[in-house]
C-alpha cells in the first residue's frame, strides 16, 4: 500500500465537507485543543495560545507532507469555519492500517456530524488508500466516543491497562477496530 497526500484529498458528504486545515482556522483549533471539556478524554497538551495553535497545524501539515498522518477540517457545506477535525495517525501502510481521530467543537454535538464524518473518512480511507482496519484508541470512560464508534461499525478489540502516563497518572485505553469488511454492515452516510 503507497500514501500519498502531496495533493490534499478534499471530501465531501450530505452536510459536510473535509478540507485541509490552514492557518486561517487557528481560532477555532485554539478553541478546540484549549477547552478542558473537549480535551478531557484526550491526554496532550492543551494549546495555551494562539501561537500553540499555530504549531498544532504547522505540525499537521509537516505529518501530512511526510505521509505518516492526515487531517481535515470539518466545514459545513457552503461554510468556510471550522467546526471540527478529522484524521488518520499512526499510518502503517505496510499493515494496510491506521488510526482514527476526530474532535468537533460543543456547540456541534449530537448533530450526527462526527458519525457523518467517520462514515465519510473511513469509505475513503478503505476505498481509495487501500486500508483493510482502522483503529480508534479512546478513554475507557468516553462512553459518547465508543458510541458513536459502535455506530460506524466499529468493535471493541480490547482494554488495554494502563498503558498511558499522562499528568502524572497511568491511563487504560480500550481500542476500537473495523475492518474493510465490516462495511458492508452499514448503511450509507
Amino acid at each position: 500500500m503507497t500514501v500519498d497526500f502531496e495533493t490534499f484529498p478534499v471530501l465531501s458528504s450530505g452536510r459536510l465537507e473535509f478540507r485541509e486545515l490552514s492557518l486561517l482556522d487557528v481560532n477555532e483549533i485554539f478553541e478546540l485543543r484549549s477547552d478542558p471539556e473537549l480535551m478531557k478524554y484526550i491526554p496532550r497538551p492543551m494549546v495555551n495560545c494562539k501561537q500553540d495553535a499555530i504549531d498544532h497545524i504547522e505540525q499537521i501539515h509537516s505529518l501530512t507532507a511526510r505521509n505518516e498522518a492526515i487531517n481535515w477540517a470539518i466545514t459545513e457545506i457552503g461554510q468556510s469555519k471550522l467546526i471540527g477535525t478529522i484524521g488518520f495517525y499512526r499510518i502503517k501502510p505496510e499493515d494496510f492500517r491506521a488510526e482514527l481521530g476526530y474532535m468537533i467543537l460543543g456547540e456541534y454535538h449530537n448533530k450526527g456530524f462526527i458519525t457523518e464524518s467517520i462514515r465519510t473518512v473511513i469509505q475513503y480511507a478503505f476505498y481509495t488508500l487501500g486500508f483493510n482496519s482502522i483503529e480508534a484508541l479512546i478513554d475507557p470512560e468516553n462512553i459518547v466516543s465508543a458510541r458513536v464508534l459502535r455506530k460506524n461499525g466499529f468493535e471493541r478489540d480490547g482494554h488495554i491497562r494502563e498503558n498511558v502516563f499522562w499528568e502524572g497518572k497511568f491511563l487504560d485505553t480500550e481500542v476500537f477496530t473495523i475492518l474493510k469488511k465490516d462495511l458492508k454492515k452499514l448503511s450509507t452516510p
